[in-house]
């Protein structure tokens, strides 16, 4: 079985100097309509290309301007454009879609589809990229937990939809990922901006059978369903983990306070 990487080098200043034996990723950050994290800048700055799905377009107008206060607000909207806003337009308020439009963004409306949500439009929209075709992507999104829980697992949904899709779904706490069964993985654990809390979830289906290494609490060949035992509140012991299962897991990791990345940018 093919071996996947991951890595959390993404919220390091420089991520391909740190690609810890995997392929060099191509990073596009998507912005939700939640409280951004405090790191969006450098999600920003790592990112090629940059999305606010809805009133996500909302939150990087106002609360991005916060993150810079020495400067002026005007300078700071500028210089954090996006390239796209795409959604059902029913959060984002005109005068921001009309700021950005001006400024040169594109805004799709997708109103006319109601069956998905406005993370699901926008991973759609950027499968179909072609200059993404051939590259190794990564989508970065930020603003993806907390608030209503119904966006929560709407959100953890389009993990499984687009599960031969890397995803990282992140808050100022912790990122969610999903971990296809259809893979052996290989986690490189950074512990100056990650850890040690850790956490493997079936989300699919139980599993009969995970097996990792360097966590605190390893499984081995251990069975995991809701109902029974999850590997929740568990540690990352060693710098890289190791997993094998026969289904899909949620890999959730804790994020570390990183201000001092924000303001090296």
């Amino acid at each position: 079985m093919e071996l996947m990487t991951h890595s959390s080098s993404f919220l390091l200043p420089n991520p391909q100097a740190a690609a810890d034996g995997g392929a060099a990723l191509t990073y596009v950050l998507v912005v939700l309509n939640r409280d951004l994290p405090r790191f969006t800048p450098l999600l920003w700055k790592n990112a090629q290309i940059r999305i606010c799905a809805d009133g996500g377009a909302n939150r990087l107008y106002d609360e991005l301007p916060l993150l810079f206060p020495d400067e002026a607000t005007s300078a700071v909207r500028e210089r954090y454009k996006p390239d796209l806003i795409k959604g059902d337009m029913d959060s984002v308020r005109l005068e921001v879609s009309q700021f950005y439009r001006k400024l040169g963004t594109d805004v799709v409306d997708a109103s006319d589809d109601q069956d998905t949500t406005d993370l699901h439009k926008c991973v759609a929209y950027i499968q179909d990229l072609p200059n993404l075709k051939n590259q190794n992507t990564c989508i970065l999104v930020a603003g993806a937990l907390g608030g209503r829980f119904d966006h929560e697992v709407g959100n953890i949904n389009v993990l499984c939809r687009f599960s031969s899709t890397r995803i990282v779904l992140l808050s100022d706490d912790c990122l969610i990922q999903l971990l296809p069964s259809s893979y052996h993985h290989e986690i490189h654990i950074h512990p100056s901006i990650e850890g040690p809390h850790c956490g493997l979830v079936p989300i699919s289906g139980p599993s009969k059978s995970s097996t990792t290494t360097g966590l605190q609490w390893n499984l081995s060949d251990t069975e995991m369903r809701f109902g029974g035992l999850i590997s929740t509140s568990n540690l990352v012991k060693d710098e890289i983990v190791t997993v094998r299962s026969d289904a899909d897991l949620l890999w959730t990791i804790s994020l570390k306070k990183i201000d001092r990345l924000v303001r090296a940018i």
